[in-house]
């Protein structure tokens, strides 16, 4: 098919009509998982039992959102997901600002101050990024006892940010790579030294490669549940942990509207990111793609 051809048949208002129905069709069916969990978390139990998950609530509750938030504990069942909400926060914050701060500085040292083996050095990151989870969990572990932060927040943040560092430094490496050396070599002439270049040239100048890699390293270590549940438990796992726990500790009926609003609750954030910053990222990765 020709460009012309082409021109043609996307300016003609049958075949637009068709495919922006298909899109909508597609959106809609892509949304259906998240009506059914909205709708479901404001229904009352007795409804639920009714079936017909697509309807409405009969009886609008929000003692469902209050459930699932709250720190109610009967015996050793607890049911709520604030705290652990807040661990969560507490993890991903300075984790995400430790990776993304030394992905920037491995970024800058290896295209703008390389030393011998620096390709060496880059390539033995980049092999981290493809080792999976699993292959490191014993190692990791072993390490987290030894330096006396097992299951707590601040071993949580360790394992993020030694595993991040890799995807980070690639994310900066790639966008520094084709920075006009010329620039960095007139600082030096004027007497700039290793932090003001980087500062003062470098960094003002990385605000789409920013924004990626926050939002990916946001988003992953949020949404991480192998490594929570692995070396957190108790008080101190996350919220993905925390989610999976309140749906396997109901005994008898299930609270489905208390799971629902709980899983809303714990994928708000992300939703949150993406909406105010994705275009960002959009344009981050293309300016990445560009440059690189």
């Amino acid at each position: 098919m020709t460009n012309e051809e082409s021109e043609l048949l996307y300016t003609n208002p049958y075949w637009r009509i068709l495919i922006y129905g298909a899109l909508i069709f597609a959106a809609l069916l892509f949304l259906l998982p998240l009506y059914v969990m909205f709708t479901t978390s404001f229904k009352t139990l007795s409804e639920i039992r009714l079936g017909n998950m697509l309807s409405l609530p009969q009886a609008f509750t929000i003692q469902p959102w209050i459930d699932a938030w709250g720190e109610a504990c009967i015996g050793l069942t607890c049911k709520g997901i604030s705290g652990y909400f807040k661990n969560s926060i507490l993890m991903v914050v300075p984790a995400v600002a430790i990776s993304t701060i030394l992905g920037a500085f491995n970024g800058y040292i290896l295209t703008k101050w390389t030393f011998p083996g620096h390709k060496l050095v880059f390539g033995l990151m980049l092999f981290g990024c493809f080792i999976p989870f699993q292959v490191v969990l014993i190692p990791s572990a072993l390490i987290l006892g030894k330096m006396g932060i097992a299951n707590s927040v601040f071993g949580l943040i360790f394992i993020h940010v030694t595993y991040g560092i890799g995807f980070t430094t690639l994310f900066f490496r790639n966008y520094y790579y084709v920075f006009p050396t010329e620039l960095i070599k007139a600082a030096m002439i004027d007497g700039a030294g290793f932090f003001r270049i980087f500062f003062r040239i470098l960094l003002p100048s990385s605000g789409p490669i920013i924004v990626v890699t926050v939002i990916w390293q946001f988003t992953n270590i949020w949404n991480d549940f192998l490594f929570g549940v692995s070396f957190t438990s108790g008080a101190q796992v996350p919220i993905t942990v925390a989610l999976n726990n309140l749906a396997n500790s109901s005994t008898g009926v299930k609270e489905y509207n208390v799971h629902m609003a709980a899983a809303i609750l714990a994928a708000a954030p992300t939703l949150i990111v993406y909406i105010l910053a994705g275009k960002y990222f959009v344009r981050g990765l293309m300016a990445g793609s560009i440059k690189g």
